[in-house]
């Protein structure tokens, strides 16, 4: 099986960086209103635009044909695409793919857990960006703490090999909730990662005096606990780490400060077609006009071939150039 998994082609960009892993928005719509996330009115892509599960399928497949056996499912907010448990299940039966993932908000989680593991996924991530209900409800304007709360646990009964927690920390708004996240990690078993805080906000209010660095939380963490580094698994965008007496994990997510651009093996996929090889860089490649004008699997394959080679370096390269950073896209458009 060794011998037949290297003998595949790779989508290889100019750096030598392979891609292994997919990122997949199925949708840009959200039914929370994040204000580090969503612009105040939101400019939706046209339902008309928006790939069909079919159309996503076929490309999930080429790109399985080049080594993407990874995929995680995103948007905006997954779980407000209908019947996106099918979707789920069409790419698990793709030979190539070893792991599905989906990064969820988690409002309609208590209620597609079941499925979805039914369905073939095999982890969720829950972004939280606060435990407290008040300031949880300020910041995505849904009144909806207890409800992603049930989510959470849901998944957790429902047998998932992965069940994390993404919480973006932003200074002045919940850095001082680091040792409460860290509590629950160490307490209830939860993978609780923590973001550094990236200029993809809809409403650029992002700025480096509101980041909160990874060696930052780090110092706040070990004030409490003892903690104990895990290996870096290669292309992962996480330090990892575990508590020395307790069955939780946590990662720190450093994309500002210490970012790991060089061995980055990430594709992103938009809801509407557009391959984003590289989350800080503006440039996107447009495979719907392939898939819609009748294109071949080989013209796609050679498509993506060309466009995979014009990843830029990453945020690495920006920081060096300068220490300011221009605001790409808001997030909702790419994808986690």
């Amino acid at each position: 099986m060794a011998a037949i998994e290297n003998s595949k082609p790779h989508l290889v960009d100019s750096y030598g960086r392979v891609g292994r892993k997919l990122r997949l928005s199925v949708t840009d719509k959200c039914n929370f209103r994040c204000n580090f996330c969503m612009p105040e009115t939101p400019e939706w892509i046209p339902n008309a635009n928006v790939l069909s599960f079919e159309e996503i399928v076929q490309l999930v497949r080429i790109l399985s044909d080049f080594g993407v056996d990874r995929v995680r499912l995103s948007g905006g907010e997954p779980l407000v695409r209908r019947d996106i448990e099918n979707l789920v299940g069409m790419i698990s039966r793709l030979e190539g793919i070893k792991k599905i993932g989906m990064t969820t908000n988690g409002f309609f989680l208590k209620e597609k857990a079941k499925a979805l593991r039914a369905s073939g996924l095999q982890s969720v991530t829950v972004s939280l960006h606060s435990l407290r209900r008040d300031r949880f409800s300020t910041v995505t304007s849904v009144d909806s703490h207890s409800r992603v709360l049930e989510g959470i646990k849901a998944a957790k009964d429902a047998g998932y090999d992965s069940v994390k927690l993404n919480c973006v920390i932003i200074r002045g708004y919940n850095d001082d909730e680091i040792l409460d996240f860290a509590s629950l990690a160490y307490n209830e078993g939860y993978n609780v990662r923590f973001i550094e805080y990236m200029p993809f906000d809809g409403r650029r209010n992002w700025g480096m005096g509101k980041v909160v660095s990874g060696e930052e939380m780090l110092s706040i963490i070990r004030s409490r606990f003892q903690i104990v580094p895990l290996e870096r698994e290669k292309g992962s965008t996480a330090l990892n780490f575990k508590f020395a007496d307790g069955e939780g994990e946590f990662g720190i997510i450093t994309s500002i400060t210490r970012p790991f651009c060089s061995d980055c093996d990430r594709l992103r996929l938009t809801a509407d077609g557009k391959l984003v090889p590289c989350l800080f860089d503006n440039h996107e490649y447009d495979l719907s006009k392939l898939l819609r004008g009748g294109a071949s699997d080989e013209e796609i394959s050679e498509f993506l071939r060309a466009s995979v080679r014009l990843k830029a370096p990453g945020v690495e390269s920006l920081l060096k150039a300068s220490t300011s950073l221009k605001h790409v896209r808001p997030m909702y458009v790419t994808g986690g």
